[in-house]
């Protein structure tokens, strides 16, 4: 059977954090803010894992309330989601990420993040795709306030 998976998440910037995605860590002089690590990309990614499965949502599975998530490596938790998948039958048919943030530039960096996502469903890098996009100045990531990612996937 196949499923489809849709995530979404959204992070506000702070001077405070490292800018982690896909469990690449960039330079910038802001990183995004929230319990964990704030990877918004692997946030929206596990949503839409956990949406395709009626699993319900990261904040159900990895609680803001719960201080064993605090400061918490995303890919790591990444992996749990990822076998609770596979626990279930499933492997990755393919995902697409949809990263929206005015700066960075985060095209030299998507590589590494493919290879990174790639690792954890142990798929090859051809069934993951990123990519990076701007809102031209309007909305949250427009105005630099934060960034969102946009997850679809089909797993089978």
């Amino acid at each position: 059977m196949i499923r489809i998976g849709h995530g979404y998440d959204v992070h506000r910037f702070t001077p405070e954090r490292s800018l982690i995605l896909c469990g690449v860590e960039i330079t910038n002089e802001f990183g995004l803010a929230g319990h964990s690590d704030a990877d918004v990309a692997v946030h929206a990614l596990m949503d839409a894992i956990l949406g395709a499965l009626a699993m319900g949502d990261i904040g159900h599975l990895f609680p803001d309330t719960d201080p064993a998530f605090k400061d918490a490596n995303s890919m790591m938790l990444l992996m749990d989601v990822v076998e609770r998948m596979t626990t279930k039958g499933y492997t990755l048919g393919n995902l697409d990420i949809t990263i929206i943030a005015e700066e960075p530039k985060l095209s030299p960096f998507i590589p590494e993040m493919r290879g990174n996502l790639a690792s954890v469903f142990n798929c090859d890098i051809n069934k993951v795709s990123i990519k990076a996009t701007t809102e031209e100045g309007l909305g949250l990531a427009g105005m630099g306030i934060g960034a969102h990612a946009n997850v679809i996937l089909m797993m089978q």
